[in-house]
């Protein structure tokens, strides 16, 4: 309830931190879907905090991967993907290419 709160705010811009983080995994894609859907209809720049990969991918047009503390920029991903985006796009190969990625960032792929 209070993501679509925040989405009908009409602000400028939209802070979502961890958004998804509390929800079960079938929940979390219903809403990940649905935010990209209305994602298109807003007129802000959305800041989303995520520790999901997939998420991140799946959302942004640009993922920064963040240090331990105290944190710098370790990496600044932009995610040039086709928009509009649809939940098939994490089967494509330049997904998971920026996926590694982020991964190896993160201190992960392996």
């Amino acid at each position: 309830m209070a993501l679509l709160r925040t989405a009908l705010l009409d602000r400028d811009v939209l802070l979502l931190d961890e958004p998804f983080g509390a929800l079960d995994a079938l929940t979390r894609r219903h809403l990940q879907g649905w935010l990209l859907g209305v994602r298109e209809s807003l007129a802000a720049t959305i800041v989303l905090v995520t520790h999901d990969v997939d998420e991140a991918l799946l959302l942004a047009d640009r993922a920064i991967v963040l240090t331990k503390r105290p944190a710098r920029v370790a990496l600044d991903l932009p995610i040039n993907l086709e928009r509009p985006r649809t939940m098939e796009i994490e089967t494509t190969a330049e997904f998971a290419r920026l996926k590694r990625q982020l991964l190896e960032a993160l201190g992960v792929a392996g």
